[in-house]
């Protein structure tokens, strides 16, 4: 083992499976890359509970944390009982003031709790609650992505994202964002980078701005 490694672990999506990290390329003599998956939750776990769960298949020291959408909230709350070198919030929300008023509308209402997550077989639908859109002629892509299905996970998933408390941007966390982001459309705001051009899912088809900065990014 190379004690001079940093480590970094990545965290996909909603409903995602870590595949959508697979051209996420950084020099193998500095890094090695751990791909972090969604675990089934209980259906009355907390997000503070499932973080210390997830911190679990963290193996290493003063590691670099990566977290993408629900994902980025997940690292946030993970963080806290975790020493990290970097955390980075990827096409995600800072606190749940960037929440767009589609998802506070559901926490209002409690409308999440009836959302019908049991037809997630449908994969158009599933694509729809992750990345913001239907799959159009892209579905081959998103049967790839998109494999955590399960009813009991995006049943709390979705609770978890609408009811997430945090007041204020992480003080230690590098956000970055993309400019054409339709799922949070209102995090380009303050101290976050903005990638010009960037969707939701700027992680898969601008992987290559990723390989370029993050080196950047951990050691600066």
């Amino acid at each position: 083992m190379n004690p001079k490694l940093t480590h970094v672990y990545l965290m996909p999506g909603m409903a995602a499976n870590p595949s959508i990290f697979e051209h996420i390329k950084l020099p193998e003599d500095k890094y090695k890359i751990h791909w972090l998956e969604w675990q089934i939750p209980d259906k009355t776990e907390t997000l503070s509970a499932y973080a210390q769960r997830m911190c679990t298949f963290i193996e290493h020291n003063n590691v670099v944390l990566l977290g993408v959408s629900f994902g980025g909230i997940l690292v946030q709350e993970m963080s806290k009982y975790v020493k990290l070198k970097k955390l980075f919030v990827v096409s995600s929300v800072k606190s749940h003031h960037e929440l767009p008023k589609r998802l506070k509308l559901l926490k209002v209402t409690k409308a999440y709790k009836i959302l019908p997550t049991q037809l997630v077989s449908n994969i158009d639908l599933l694509a729809k609650y992750a990345f913001g859109e239907t799959i159009k002629k892209r579905v081959d892509l998103y049967k790839k992505y998109l494999s955590v299905n399960d009813k009991t996970y995006l049943d709390w998933a979705i609770k978890q994202v609408v009811c997430w408390d945090q007041e204020e941007a992480h003080p230690e966390a590098i956000y970055i964002h993309g400019d054409n982001d339709a799922i949070f459309p209102y995090s380009c705001e303050g101290n976050c980078i903005v990638v010009e051009g960037g969707t939701h899912i700027m992680v898969i088809n601008k992987y290559k701005w990723f390989n370029e900065n993050l080196p950047k990014l951990i050691e600066s």
